[in-house]
C-alpha cells in the first residue's frame, strides 16, 4: 500500500501547478471511483445558479410567458431579473466542470418559480428558484423535465453526481393577509383557538396544539384565521402544485419572521408563505414531492434550504423516509445536508440542530467564516487550528464531519475574494490571489466535502452578497458586474469566462486530484500539530486514513514572510512522500519534520510507514 501512495503522489507532483508547471488538464488525473462506490467523504461539489451559468436555448430565456419584464421575469441587464441561462446550457458545459475534478453538482433550485414578485419598486424575478409554485416541475425559463433527465444522465455518464436543492419551510409569496399588516403574531397571543385573540371568535374547537401530531388532532384544525386572515387572488388560488398546496390550512399565517425565537420557525420568510411543517399531511406530502424526484431521476442528494426555520420533528420523520427512498432507488450513498445560517466560526449552532433534527449533515457556515478570517489574516491559524478540534461535537463526533460541504463563500453571503480583498485591506493583486489560493488549499486539504461556488475558479469578486454575488458565466450586461476586474486574469465579467487555463481553475484541478488520490485527504480524521498563537503564521494538521493507514501532513502558511518550523508527527513515519507544495525530502528525526513554506504556501505530505 506504500508503494502504490508513492506513486501516486509522483504522477501528481509531476504537474504540479504550484510550480509553473503545465497546466492541470495536460496530467491525468487521478482516477474516480465509480458513483455507487464512493462515500460522502469522497465528493468534491461544484455549486452553480443554473441562471447565471450557461444559456443553452434562448428560446426559453422568458419561460414561455407574455408581457415585460415584471410578467415573465427576464431582464439580462438587471442583476435581480433572469438572464438566460438554463439546463442545456449546464449540461453543454459538464466537460468544464468536471475538469476541475468535481464529482458533483449541486445547482440552486429549479422547480417552477414564481416568476416576478415584490412590492412595488422593489421587484425581481425568481431566477434564484426560491420562490417555488410547483414542486413537481421544472421552471420553464430552465427548459423541461426531459431536459432534467438529460442533464442528470449525462452527469451520471460521465460519474458525477447530481445534488438537488431543495425548499421545504415555505412556498412563493401567494398568500396575503386581510389584516393589511405582516408583523409577526405570536402563538400566545393570537392562540389557535381564537380569531384574533384570547378574546377573539372560538375555532378550531378541540384542536389540542401544534406539538401533538395526532392526524385526528389536526383534523380539528380547519380555520387558518387565527392570527391573520390569508387572503389569496382568484389568479392565483390553483397556482401551486401539488394542489393540497393551496390551501393556507397548511401554513402559519402568522405574519414576517424576525429570525429569532418563536418568529423563527412560524414566522414568513421574508413574507414568503411559511409552511405548517407541524401538520402531518404536510410531513407525508413533502417526503412524496421529493421522493418522487428520486425515483423518476434517479438524483443522489438533497441540499435543504432554510433547514434550520423547520420544526426538528419534521426532519426526524423527513430523512430517514428519504434515505429509504434512495436505498430503494439502488443509491446507498445520499447525500443530505442542511442549510444552517450563521456567520460565525464556530461549529455549536450546526451541531445544535443536527443533534435535535437528526439532520446527517449540514453546510459548514463556520468552516466558510474561519477560513475567511484567517486566508485573509485578520485573525491567526489558531482561529482554525479551535475550530477544527470543535469536531467532537458534532452528532457522530468527528467522523461525521467528514461529511460536511466546506465552502469559502456562496451565493447568499458573498464571494471568497471579496471577504479576502476586505478584511485584508490588500490592494495588491499577486497579494489577494495568493491568500485566495491558500484559501481554497484550505478547503481541499483539510476535513470535510469541498463545495466551490461557480465562477470562484475564474476569478470572481463580488460587490456584497445576494444578487451582487450572482454573476453570470456567459457575457454579461450587468453593469454592476461588468466594473470588477476579476483577480488572477485580464478578464471581466462582460465577456466569456470558461477558461481553463486560469491560475484558479488550474489550482482547483490540481487539488483535487491530490484529494482523490489520497484516502488521508478524504477520509482522513485530524489531528491538530502546531499553529502560531499570536498572530499570522504556520497552521499544521496530520490526517490519518484509519481504513488504509495512510497519513498526510498538511501544512499552511497564512502569513506575509516565509517560515521554516519543526512540527512534530506520528512516530511510526519512517519517510515523507510528496503529494502537493514543498515537503520535506525525509524526517528531521523521528517523530519530526521540517517544514519550509514561502509567504501564503501550503503542502500536503505523505507521511510513509513501514506497516
Amino acid at each position: 500500500m506504500r508503494r502504490i501512495f508513492a506513486r501516486l503522489a509522483a504522477v501528481l507532483c509531476a504537474g504540479t501547478a504550484l510550480a509553473g508547471a503545465p497546466l492541470a488538464a495536460e496530467t491525468p488525473p487521478a482516477p474516480t471511483p465509480p458513483i455507487a462506490e464512493r462515500g460522502l467523504e469522497d465528493e468534491i461539489i461544484y455549486f452553480v445558479l443554473p441562471d447565471r451559468f450557461a444559456n443553452g436555448d434562448p428560446s426559453n430565456d422568458k419561460g414561455g410567458l407574455k408581457g415585460g419584464p415584471f410578467q415573465h421575469g427576464f431582464d439580462p441587464t438587471h442583476k435581480g431579473f433572469y438572464h438566460g441561462g438554463d439546463l442545456k446550457g449546464l449540461t453543454a458545459k459538464l466537460d468544464y466542470i468536471q475538469g476541475m475534478g468535481v464529482t458533483a453538482i449541486w445547482f440552486a433550485p429549479i422547480f417552477k418559480n414564481k416568476p416576478v414578485q415584490g412590492m412595488p419598486g422593489q421587484e425581481s424575478a425568481g431566477y434564484h428558484g426560491y420562490w417555488v409554485t410547483d414542486f413537481t416541475q421544472v421552471d420553464p425559463h430552465f427548459g423541461t423535465n426531459a431536459d432534467f433527465k438529460a442533464f442528470v444522465d449525462a452527469a451520471h455518464a460521465r460519474g458525477m453526481k447530481v445534488y438537488m436543492d431543495i425548499i421545504i419551510n415555505h412556498t412563493a409569496d401567494v398568500i396575503g393577509y386581510a389584516e393589511g399588516q405582516y408583523d409577526y403574531r405570536s402563538k400566545g397571543e393570537y392562540p389557535f383557538s381564537r380569531a384574533g385573540g384570547p378574546s377573539g371568535r372560538e375555532i378550531n374547537k378541540g384542536f389540542a396544539g401544534d406539538d401533538n401530531p395526532d392526524p385526528a388532532n389536526w383534523a380539528k384544525l380547519t380555520d387558518p384565521a387565527f392570527a391573520y386572515t390569508p387572503v389569496v387572488t382568484a389568479a392565483e388560488k390553483d397556482v401551486k402544485v401539488p394542489a393540497w398546496l393551496n390551501d393556507p390550512i397548511y401554513y402559519h399565517n402568522r405574519g414576517n419572521s424576525h429570525w429569532i425565537g418563536e418568529s423563527s420557525l412560524y414566522g414568513d420568510f421574508s413574507g414568503l408563505d411559511d409552511l405548517a411543517t407541524e401538520n402531518p399531511r404536510v410531513v407525508s406530502g413533502m417526503i412524496e414531492i421529493f421522493g418522487q424526484w428520486i425515483d423518476d431521476y434517479g438524483i443522489d442528494g438533497y441540499r435543504i434550504d432554510t433547514a434550520k426555520h423547520v420544526n426538528p420533528e419534521f426532519w426526524q420523520a423527513f430523512t430517514p423516509a428519504i434515505l429509504k427512498r434512495a436505498e430503494a432507488k439502488g443509491i446507498k450513498h445520499f447525500h443530505i445536508f442542511g442549510e444552517i445560517a450563521f456567520e460565525e466560526p464556530t461549529a455549536t449552532l450546526a451541531a445544535q440542530v443536527m443533534a435535535e433534527s437528526h439532520l446527517p449533515y449540514a453546510l459548514d457556515m463556520g468552516f466558510a467564516k474561519a477560513a475567511q478570517l484567517v486566508a485573509s489574516g485578520k485573525a491567526g491559524p489558531r482561529l482554525m487550528a479551535e475550530f477544527l478540534q470543535q469536531d467532537a461535537i458534532y452528532p457522530g463526533g468527528a467522523k461525521t464531519a467528514l461529511g460536511l460541504p466546506t465552502f469559502l463563500g456562496n451565493h447568499d453571503f458573498g464571494r471568497f475574494s471579496m471577504f479576502v480583498r476586505d478584511m485584508s485591506g490588500s490592494k495588491d493583486e499577486a497579494t489577494l490571489l495568493a491568500r485566495v489560493k491558500l484559501g481554497h488549499a484550505m478547503m481541499f486539504l483539510l476535513r470535510g466535502v469541498p463545495t466551490v461556488y461557480y465562477g470562484d475558479e475564474q476569478g470572481f469578486i463580488s460587490d456584497g452578497n445576494d444578487q451582487l454575488a450572482r454573476e453570470d458565466m456567459f457575457p454579461s450586461r450587468v453593469a454592476a458586474y461588468n466594473d470588477n476586474n476579476l483577480i488572477g486574469s485580464d478578464a471581466t465579467t462582460a465577456q466569456d469566462n470558461f477558461d481553463p487555463a486560469h491560475p484558479l481553475y488550474r489550482l482547483i484541478a490540481e487539488l483535487s486530484a491530490a484529494r482523490t488520490a489520497s484516502p488521508a485527504l478524504r477520509r482522513g480524521l485530524t489531528t491538530v500539530r502546531a499553529f502560531s498563537e499570536t498572530a499570522p503564521g504556520l497552521l499544521a494538521v496530520e490526517r490519518r486514513d484509519p481504513a488504509t493507514g495512510q497519513r498526510v501532513l498538511a501544512v499552511f502558511n497564512t502569513g506575509e514572510s516565509p517560515l521554516s518550523q519543526n512540527i512534530e508527527v506520528s512516530y511510526r513515519a519512517s519517510r515523507v512522500a510528496p503529494l502537493v507544495g514543498p515537503c520535506p525530502a525525509a524526517l528531521a528525526a523521528p517523530g519530526s519534520v521540517t517544514v519550509t513554506l514561502p509567504a501564503f504556501g501550503f503542502a500536503a505530505c505523505i507521511l510513509e510507514t513501514d506497516d
